[in-house]
């Protein structure tokens, strides 16, 4: 009889077991193309990838590229492993175990700790750890194991080459940022106006990180990154040549209103 008892209480167990429904996973975040709207860049997957499900990215000439967070979270990690592995990269926390991974970066925006946003300037392509040249090196990982990358829901190409174009910040926070480049380390001069003809009221040091507020036309500049019209406020009354201004684009910066 004892032994009719247990028997009855496994199956008992067994039926609860079944009966009970299961916890659903948590949903993931919308994750974003990692760089500035409206951005290009050729995604490649491959089999012999480590992890599998890595993607990286490229596009011409974009060494120092600003990469960018995919999905909001919080920085955990900043982190330079030198000529191996991952070499610079960051990793971000987005909450019910998905982390992203942006490696091989030449430089860091953020630092452990920091809240970010869709957008968010996190770092610059680069060719750092075991890369034999300038890209991306992009992973989504929940619960510390890589899992196929998906953009606003969708799964990414496995296995092959595919261009996505970004809509990550396109709607933002109607700012931007750069970083002043004269190249010969002196200071960007302040002007209160969109011109060279407007009063100096200030200067910026070289390579300073500056928010850009909105954009406009003026004088015409040849700088650091070309031959420019366009002045960037970086405050009230405070606007400086966007031809010593690095953005990552060529032009107006998408979603920065003009003045």
């Amino acid at each position: 009889m004892r032994k009719r008892w247990l028997s009855l209480a496994a199956v008992g167990a067994v039926l609860a077991a079944t009966l009970v429904p299961a916890t659903p996973a948590m949903a993931a975040p919308s994750f974003k193309v990692p760089f500035p709207c409206n951005q290009s860049w050729s995604g490649q997957t491959r089999s012999d990838h480590s992890p599998a499900y890595a993607i990286d990215f490229n596009r011409t000439d974009d060494l120092g590229d600003p990469v960018v967070a995919s999905a909001p979270g919080t920085v955990d990690r900043v982190t330079d492993l030198g000529a191996t592995s991952y070499g610079k990269y960051v990793r971000i926390d987005h909450g019910n175990g998905y982390t992203t991974y942006y490696a091989h970066l030449s430089g860091f925006n953020v630092s452990v700790g920091q809240t970010v946003g869709y957008g968010k300037v996190i770092g610059y392509v680069g060719s750092t750890g075991g890369s034999t040249g300038p890209h991306l090196h992009y992973e989504q990982r929940l619960n510390g194991s890589d899992i196929q990358v998906r953009f606003n829901g969708s799964l990414a190409l496995y296995w092959g080459t595919k261009t996505y174009t970004s809509d990550n910040g396109c709607s933002g926070t109607n700012t931007g940022e750069g970083t002043v480049n004269t190249t010969s380390g002196v200071s960007l001069t302040v002007r209160s106006g969109p011109g060279t003809g407007y009063s100096a009221v200030g200067s910026v040091a070289d390579g300073a990180k500056v928010t850009i507020y909105c954009q406009t036309s003026g004088t015409t500049v040849t700088g650091t990154y070309g031959t420019s019209s366009i002045w960037d406020r970086i405050g009230s009354g405070r606007y400086v040549s966007d031809a010593y201004v690095y953005t990552g684009y060529d032009g107006y910066l998408p979603g920065v209103p003009r003045c």
